[in-house]
């Protein structure tokens, strides 16, 4: 049998079933049992589209969202110089690394920087980032603009990681895509989908354990907390005279480990036109049992968007059971912006979680000694922080270290 084939039959061994977790290595020359691997390896625990298999000198990751399986083989290796795949299904990359580049659009990029891994990025696609030291390194000359509709621009680089898979796609292409899970740790967990291409899983598996323990702290504490009630809590956004409430799941999630609680379940109706008198009639009686809002309207104007243009948009004059109004609890999510277009909140939030839940925490219970991070209070005027390559104090080849919460 040839080496190529020997290879492929290898992979279907460890794909066709992917609802498996287990890490293991397949030896095609020994016994056709699977040999448990011990040292720098990672093992999926929480992320539902992410499985991760080794060989003895190589790796293979099955992205769920892609339907992509990724041959990596380390670059010391026979099979680095003998092996390429560049098909629908499989695709091969030599690891680690030399290089890579991303599609910044909402592109969570800080993964790379709790890896230490910024040094290697050689190539954005647009400057619209929300990193402070990826905003440094591109000032520097350290990092190259490139144009994403000229492909051949792309394949400079050993891999160029993209978050939208509706695109013509060249052989380095990897699909990293943490914010398609349900709930806010799975997300988190896509840090071993990084390091895996970098033979950084004693890294990786690190920093999630240090975040998940400090999610799970503060999420016990916030539940278990002695409160007559629970606080009620909607995510809505306003886009041309329809009021939608969210339902996406790891919102819902971050209420509830947060200590409060979802809008009522049996409003089975989510989107209001306030331009229909019995829609407005709805949605102001939905609007007088909220305790916390979460507005997410969109707006080009952070700097003149405000609680006064959030009750306008309301278009409901009586707003005196306005609960959230009363208890200043108008809250939105987009604290730390660049040049008003790139919120952390779709990158830094997603690779440390606990840091929204700590924000959230603060939202339901205030505590008046917390910064929160992600989170401002328009109801209170608080204004954003504007990111700037300047407040990065740190090398490029210095791993960021995860923010911890205070919890006891």
């Amino acid at each position: 049998m040839s080496h190529h084939m020997i290879l492929l039959l290898m992979m279907c061994v460890c794909f066709c079933g992917f609802g498996g977790q287990e890490i293991v290595t397949t030896n095609a020359a020994a016994s056709p049992a699977a040999v448990k691997l011990t040292g720098n390896i990672s093992q999926v625990e929480e992320a539902a589209y992410l499985r991760i298999y080794y060989g003895q000198t190589f790796k293979v990751i099955k992205n769920g969202f892609d339907g992509k399986s990724y041959l990596l083989i380390q670059n010391n290796s026979k099979m680095a110089t003998k092996t390429k795949y560049c098909t629908s299904r499989i695709k091969s990359f030599v690891i680690p690394l030399a290089n890579y580049s991303i599609d910044a659009d909402y592109f969570p990029v800080s993964f790379f920087e709790l890896l230490g891994l910024l040094g290697s990025l050689k190539g954005i696609t647009s400057e619209y980032v929300s990193s402070e030291c990826v905003l440094k390194l591109y000032n520097e000359g350290q990092i190259q603009l490139v144009n994403k509709t000229q492909p051949q621009e792309l394949t400079q680089f050993a891999a160029h990681f993209i978050v939208n898979t509706d695109q013509p796609q060249s052989c380095n292409f990897a699909t990293f895509l943490p914010m398609g899970e349900e709930a806010p740790l799975q997300k988190a967990e896509w840090i071993k989908y990084l390091g895996v291409f970098a033979n950084l899983e004693t890294r990786a598996n690190q920093v999630y354990n240090v975040i998940k323990n400090n999610y799970m702290c503060l999420s016990k504490a916030a539940t278990s907390r002695a409160a007559p009630y629970k606080p009620i809590v909607a995510w809505m956004s306003y886009n041309d005279g329809v009021w939608s409430f969210a339902k996406e799941t790891y919102k819902l999630k971050y209420v509830e480990d947060s200590g409060g609680e979802n809008i009522d379940n049996s409003i089975n109706k989510v989107t209001y036109n306030i331009s229909m008198p019995d829609d407005l009639e709805a949605f102001h009686a939905i609007l007088c049992t909220i305790d916390v809002v979460i507005d997410e309207t969109y707006t080009s104007d952070l700097l003149a968007y405000n609680a006064s243009t959030f009750l306008q948009n309301l278009n409901v004059e009586d707003q005196s059971c306005f609960g959230f109004m009363a208890n200043q609890s108008l809250w939105r999510h987009d604290k730390r912006i660049q040049k008003s277009i790139a919120l952390d909140w779709y990158d830094g939030a997603i690779s440390q979680p606990h840091l929204a839940l700590a924000d959230l925490i603060e939202a339901l219970f205030p505590s008046a000694n917390y910064t929160t991070t992600y989170f401002r209070n328009i109801a209170k005027g608080e204004g954003v922080v504007s990111i700037s390559p300047e407040m990065c104090n740190r090398e490029s080849y210095v791993p960021m270290e995860p923010s911890i919460v205070a919890c006891s």
